[in-house]
């Protein structure tokens, strides 16, 4: 077993469906299969199929390239991995069986779910989510190749258990097999295999108890049951290629025939896809200069293999949202869906740096238009209904972020078009909306007091309390109140230049923001803590002042606009860096705090108890790196990259950058395997010429085995 590998892959279509697994071919987790399909994009994702069981017949043998746990995770049998001999996942996951006398070589790719127009004028397709599988043998003689389905329809949350309710029926036909699940009355979903050559057998059984270990560590159900409709034969030539697709819907007779070299085309389509999209960003950056694009846009002024897989990693996250029938970002795979939040803080990473402009401008208007009572929204609901508001944060983000958008394309039409917006929020949040969010009169900042919720991005919730409750003013609110309002100022001073007519009311307004804002500047002193040198994490409802040390004081001084003094600010830098900074990260709490928790294991509950509290977050790194270069512009950044982008490269999941870190050395990666603002945020800042790591990972075949 300790030759298993468990590093994980992941393959996305823009759709919210997904495929991932292991390098050892292995599953260990309920997210772990080759065609989760978003019934309602990017939401109702549901494992259709599971992945194809193969042995391999030759000459005096018959040999089992399958590897699966069973008795929750004690037992592994068969044990194909023993004769795994190399991995790859450039450009789409590749494994090699063999030993000398024959070689089966697997591929998978998971092609774009839309049809028509460029990235940011697709046309969803839903019964365009499929997989495509190549197999390549290779030997002294001739070989059968035996391929057996496991299948299921289960909400991608939850495991599946044989049942008399639950039935699968099929029907097959020359080179297809469809296949659609019954429950209870209830249809479900359904998808078909087609193939290039081999018969096929309907055999209908159960295979029981396959182990999930990775859910076990997590407290979760760490077992279930897969279907298995029949099994593929197929008669194989030294050098013969097998190809295979899964795709949801029925078969369409105007669909292009399955042949050995569509796989190899859905490949090159993916790779001319994002290489599209990305050297439209080169053109731009070269067009406009690498200082002319504001907040250190010159991403593409040269490329690098890791730049370009970062790129691609950006992509998984970009998806379509049927609700709002527009662009939205999933925060992580495998659970997560789109957070307001989330998107709003990686949003910088993933579209303005890489030069996506009209996508940033989707998604700022998409949040702009659901704004309610000043608030926008935290998460959107996968049904026709209202989103979700309890966010303190996500109306401040969007004010920074539109900002940001502003300054890289100076796109003033769109100020014109959401200026109505930022009044809105700015209205409410001085004259009080949901949760008791409102200006506090005597200091001009920001408070808030509701209990059994947790408003800000620490908001863990166990039992219906909050782990880090952080009610009354917190410091990152109040930063991002100070930052929102010295852009007010600014846009009213620049529309009252392009609206002629309400040039006067324009101005008044743009000086009594800037009032507002210099109150808020003289008011943000009450967060300085001159006995530890650092900020107060919150001014709770009764005057209270919190002193932990959080990366909150970091986030505070990383905004666009900053109200704090370059003393006060170079002091909270030496503290977070002795305290809080590791490789992979900020920690959210001091190591020496008795509320410390340095590693983020054990069930659902023990993992939200200690989500908060040590536990080191990658997309905080931006903000420490922002702060730096503003107070400490001469010096280097005391941060080597080199751990980090080993991880991207090499641990975790291939390709991708996780959530969450312990605190506790060694770090080891937790939470969502891919976590769009963690990718965001190294994509916004890595290789900046003047960090301290000058290391150059070359992008290389991850693993020889």
């Amino acid at each position: 077993m300790t030759n298993l590998d468990t590093r994980e892959w992941l393959l996305t279509n823009g759709l919210g469906g997904f495929a991932s697994g292991t390098v050892s071919d292995v599953h260990t987790r309920t997210y772990h299969g080759w065609l989760f399909a978003a019934t309602n994009p990017p939401s109702g994702r549901k494992l259709l199929f599971s992945h194809l069981e193969a042995s391999l017949e030759i000459p005096g043998e018959v040999i089992a390239l399958g590897t699966n746990f069973w008795n929750r995770g004690q037992k592994i049998e068969p044990t194909g991995y023993e004769m795994l001999r190399y991995f790859d996942i450039n450009p789409v996951p590749k494994w090699v069986w063999g030993k000398k006398n024959w070689q089966l070589t697997r591929q998978l790719v998971m092609p774009y779910g839309f049809v028509g127009g460029d990235r940011e004028d697709k046309i969803p397709n839903i019964n365009a989510q499929r997989i495509l599988i190549q197999y390549r043998y290779e030997g002294k003689e001739a070989g059968i190749l035996r391929l057996r389905l496991l299948i299921g329809d289960r909400d991608f949350h939850q495991q599946q258990n044989e049942s008399e309710k639950l039935q699968f029926s099929q029907l097959v036909s020359p080179q297809v097999v469809c296949l659609q699940a019954h429950n209870c009355g209830q249809f479900g979903t359904p998808w078909y295999l087609r193939w290039t050559k081999g018969e096929y057998q309907a055999d209908g059984v159960w295979y029981w108890n396959y182990g999930l270990p990775e859910e076990k560590k997590r407290g979760l159900c760490d077992r279930e049951d897969l279907y298995s409709p029949g099994y593929l034969t197929v008669n194989l030539q030294p050098g013969d290629i097998l190809t295979l697709e899964a795709k949801v819907g029925l078969p369409d007779l105007q669909q292009p025939i399955l042949s050995p070299h569509s796989f190899a085309e859905a490949v090159d389509a993916e790779q001319e896809r994002l290489s599209q999209i990305f050297s439209w960003g080169l053109e731009a950056a070269g067009e406009q200069g690498a200082g002319s694009r504001g907040e250190n846009y010159s991403f593409f002024s040269h490329q690098s293999p890791i730049r370009q897989k970062l790129l691609q990693a950006s992509d998984q996250f970009i998806v379509y949202r049927a609700s709002i029938a527009g662009p939205t970002v999933i925060a992580g795979y495998h659970w997560f869906n789109d957070w307001g939040r989330d998107t709003l803080i990686a949003l910088p990473g993933l579209t303005l740096v890489t030069q996506r402009f009209d996508l940033a401008k989707g998604l700022l208007k998409t949040f702009g238009c659901y704004c309610r009572h000043g608030l926008i929204p935290n998460a959107f609901p996968d049904i026709d209904s209202e989103p979700f508001y309890n966010s303190i944060d996500a109306a401040l983000w969007w004010i920074e972020t539109l900002g940001l958008y502003l300054e890289a394309t100076q796109d003033w039409q769109f100020l014109v078009e959401q200026f109505p917006v930022v009044q809105q929020i700015h209205k409410a949040f001085v004259g009080g909306t949901r949760y008791n969010i409102q200006l506090d009169a005597t200091d001009g900042l920001i408070c808030w007091d509701a209990n059994g919720v947790a408003l800000t991005w620490m908001d863990a919730v166990v039992g219906g309390l909050p782990v880090t409750p952080r009610r009354g003013k917190a410091v990152e609110i109040n930063a991002l109140w100070y930052s929102a309002l010295c852009w007010l100022s600014q846009w009213a001073e620049r529309l009252s230049q392009i609206d002629i007519d309400n040039s006067v009311r324009l101005t008044h307004q743009a000086q009594r923001y800037r009032q507002q804002a210099e109150q808020v500047k003289i008011s943000l002193q009450k967060f300085w803590n001159p006995q530890l040198g650092y900020f107060y994490d919150f001014i709770d409802p009764d005057d209270g002042r919190n002193s932990q040390i959080r990366p909150n004081a970091v986030l505070a001084l990383s905004l666009h606009h900053c109200g704090f003094s370059q003393q006060q600010s170079c002091q909270v830098l030496d503290l977070a860096t002795s305290r809080l900074l590791t490789p992979y990260g900020l920690r959210s709490l001091d190591p020496g705090d008795p509320e410390y928790v340095g590693i983020y294991e054990g069930n659902s509950e023990k993992r939200d108890r200690s989500y908060h509290q040590g536990t080191v977050w990658c997309w905080l790194i931006g903000a420490y790196i922002r702060a730096w270069e503003r107070f400490y512009p001469e010096q280097t950044i005391p941060f080597d990259w080199e751990p980090l982008i080993n991880h991207f490269l090499c641990d975790g999941c291939l390709g991708s950058i996780s959530e969450i870190f312990d605190g506790d050395a060694p770090h080891i990666s937790r939470g969502a395997i891919a976590q769009a603002w963690s990718v965001a945020e190294v994509i916004r800042h890595y290789e900046l010429p003047h960090l301290t790591s000058t290391t150059s990972i070359g992008v290389k075949n991850l693993r020889k085995i």
